[in-house]
């Protein structure tokens, strides 16, 4: 039996957690691990290939987005752009107030930094979601005060899918002068942006999320916002975010950018048709399921169901021995024992959003898999349902 697992073809399921890096990334990266190793900032001769890299990559994450390039500036990830723009942009406006808003769902980069606020004396409003994990507006406008100085709303769910309706919370807030901060690091290269039309002051992305390496980032800052630095030391981004830059990283992150956005209307059909194919079958073949995020509110490849009368982790273990590599739910909280906070906020108990699998579908899938993985999955949450005297006992009282 381990003999077959250990040639059994793993199918990955888990791009919402990192994706594979592009060959092209790659190859675009290897001259500045080798031969192009010179500092950026230096201004000697050898810098200057180096620098124009930075520069090329910048304008390719900036057309991405309807930007500038000029407002693009390198992180190490999502993390510390999340950190950048609500530690600093909470903090560059508490002449004016110190209420923030959030949404219930965000993810922990957020959700923390909103916690170290609120102990720095910043209030804080967490705007439930509805079962389909969508802020609503209204909450939004009676959440809104006059000494509300930010609004920090995810793009889209790391966990369950769901795309919130960004435009119109950047609407109101640039309406209002809030300054609007979105968590893009699911959705950007994976669904449309424009920061220019949907009136977002700072946005946050994470390279290894699109087909780039991981441990570099950016941090979108529109034009006119003096963004106070988070990073302290050198002149490094137009003196803003100090550090020696991450030049492989940053040239690589650039060219999954390109070529991602190129492609992404292709993609999108494509693994919206895989994922769509997975809700499908699973809500026809197992019973006692549940599709957790919008059904069309959602990222294209996104499928996250709750099971009843079966643990998440049980799951997990069980469709890995097969091969099939899914999570539980954000791979930043895949340590907790508590049921995730998202589940929670759309209104599941704790016992059925303990039973649940994200699976998360790129292009580099195959309808073939897909078909795979939900056969494993029919399997398992069989197997293991026929060793649960609750479910035997809830099938006996469907019976009477």
């Amino acid at each position: 039996m381990q003999k077959e697992v250990e040639h059994m073809e793993n199918i990955y399921l888990d791009n919402a957690a990192t994706t594979p890096l592009r060959k092209e990334a790659l190859d675009a990266m290897m001259p500045y691990l080798t031969g192009e190793y010179a500092n950026p900032s230096s201004i000697h001769p050898m810098a200057r290939t180096p620098k124009d890299a930075v520069k090329h990559a910048r304008e390719q994450i900036a057309n991405v987005l309807n930007a500038d390039p000029s407002e693009i500036f390198f992180t190490s990830g999502g993390t510390e752009s999340d950190n950048w723009a609500l530690i600093s942009g909470a903090k560059m406006s508490v002449k004016k107030g110190k209420h923030i808003i959030i949404s219930s769902i965000e993810h922990h980069a957020i959700t923390e930094t909103a916690d170290y606020l609120e102990k720095e004396g910043f209030e804080v409003t967490r705007l439930g979601v509805d079962e389909y994990g969508r802020v609503r507006i209204e909450d939004l406008l009676e959440a809104i005060r006059d000494d509300t100085v930010l609004i920090s709303v995810m793009t889209a769910n790391n966990e369950i899918g769901t795309v919130e309706p960004i435009g119109e919370i950047g609407r109101i807030a640039r309406e209002k002068g809030i300054l609007f901060h979105t968590d893009a690091v699911q959705a950007f290269c994976h669904i449309p942006l424009d920061v220019k039309a949907m009136n977002i002051d700072m946005l946050s992305a994470s390279g290894h999320k699109f087909g780039g390496p991981k441990g570099v980032g950016f941090l979108y800052i529109r034009k006119g916002i003096r963004l106070p630095p988070f990073m302290h030391g050198g002149e490094q981004e137009n003196g803003r975010r100090a550090g020696t830059t991450n030049v492989p990283g940053v040239v690589g992150m650039g060219v999954a950018a390109e070529i991602s956005s190129r492609d992404l209307a292709s993609n999108m059909a494509r693994v919206t048709e895989m994922r769509d194919h997975y809700i499908e079958r699973v809500e026809k073949e197992i019973p006692y399921c549940r599709l957790n995020g919008h059904r069309t509110e959602r990222l294209p490849g996104n499928v996250n169901f709750s099971f009843r009368f079966v643990e998440g982790e049980s799951m997990l273990m069980s469709l890995g021995m097969s091969g099939i590599c899914v999570s539980t739910g954000s791979a930043c909280a895949s340590g907790a024992l508590d049921p995730s906070h998202v589940l929670l906020a759309i209104g599941l108990p704790h016992e059925i959003a303990h039973g649940s699998i994200r699976a998360s579908i790129s292009e580099n899938n195959t309808m073939e898999q897909i078909d795979r993985a939900v056969d494993c999955l029919k399997g398992t949450v069989e197997r293991i349902r026929s060793m649960s005297p609750l479910y035997d006992d809830f099938l006996k009282q469907q019976k009477v």
